[in-house]
């Protein structure tokens, strides 16, 4: 781990301090020793412990130690309600390092911000100053993890939703190194474009916080249904995995490979909102926990657990770059 975190720490550095338009930095993520990934994803947990979050943290440290994971996702919103103060704010360690205790959870945690990270300071997340206090928090805004057999696209989605910034309200959103939000945005689709392109990984995975498609609260965000979805249907992306929405959902496209995974579980959820979409629904949850992913060269397997560790829902699929697709989904 200590490798990956140096490697890490060099590229938020160096992000920090670099313009909008820059190269995405990478990290190396090693895969086992038979070439396999395992890992969790959660989304939408910083309450200091709140509302069952150390509750799903406990259920995470058991999945986690009996899949033998190699890292942890988080889909953004780290810390509520308004991200941190800076990089001294006690509410990192309250609701991170605190909560998260469990010994299979000390593995590197790749984290994107969420639209709550931004009502904060959110230079105060990408400050490698955080990394001293706990090596394991490597958050910078959109950046690729390299795990040999499948390349991790995190993505800043935050700047795409336009309403942050003609209507934000009463919150102060942390544009710095962000605006002006067009040449952003088309900075970070040609990056992104460019890098996927170049890619040769078995699986392409993209992560940010907000929704592609859901049914629940926030919905589809047209934004990225405009903008950034022809951009991963043109790369061949397998699964797109986001937060932002308090629930747990799998979505498939109707119209390309792409699936669409929501794991926003992490703390307060049960909003009570359904909405129906145009796509494909799988599965949809409107409640607390996490999801797995175990990665193979020829195949991808998600499961759901709830804020007890039960398993809600199991799918599975085979890379359809090597066989014919094949899909076995079960729900409880």
């Amino acid at each position: 781990m200590e490798a990956v975190v140096l490697l890490a720490f060099m590229a938020v550095a160096a992000l920090r301090c670099a313009p909008a338009a820059a190269k995405l930095p990478r990290v190396e993520q090693p895969a086992k020793d038979d070439g396999s990934l395992s890992l969790l994803v959660v989304g939408d947990w910083g309450r200091k412990g709140a509302h069952n979050q150390s509750r799903v943290a406990r259920q995470m440290g058991k999945v986690g130690k009996k899949l033998d994971i190699d890292f942890i996702i988080s889909t953004g919103d780290n810390f509520y309600d308004n991200g941190l103060d800076g990089v001294d704010d006690d509410a990192f360690e309250e609701s991170f390092t605190d909560i998260y205790t469990a010994k299979s959870l000390q593995k590197p945690w790749y984290l994107v911000l969420g639209n709550h990270d931004y009502r904060g300071d959110a230079l105060a997340q990408l400050d490698p100053v955080l990394r001293k206090i706990d090596s394991r928090f490597i958050c910078m805004r959109s950046f690729i993890v390299n795990a040999e057999i499948a390349d991790f696209f995190f993505i800043d989605t935050t700047p795409f939703q336009l309403d942050y910034w003609t209507d934000p309200g009463k919150y102060h959103y942390d544009w710095r190194g962000v605006a002006p939000r067009e040449k952003y945005i088309a900075n970070l689709l040609k990056d992104l474009n460019k890098a996927m392109k170049k890619s040769t990984a078995s699986w392409k995975i993209a992560v940010g916080h907000h929704t592609m498609r859901s049914v629940s609260e926030h919905g589809d965000t047209k934004e990225l249904l405009k903008q950034l979805l022809p951009v991963l249907k043109d790369n061949g992306v397998d699964f797109y995995i986001n937060g932002h929405d308090h629930c747990l959902e799998h979505i498939s496209s109707r119209n390309s490979p792409i699936q669409y995974f929501t794991s926003g579980g992490g703390s307060k959820a049960w909003r009570g909102v359904f909405h129906k979409n145009k796509d494909k629904l799988r599965f949809f949850y409107d409640g607390q926990g996490f999801m797995s992913l175990q990665l193979k060269q020829e195949k991808a397997r998600f499961i759901f657990y709830d804020a007890y560790g039960e398993i809600l829902y199991k799918w599975r699929t085979r890379n359809m770059n090597i066989l014919q697709p094949s899909t076995d989904a079960t729900e409880e």
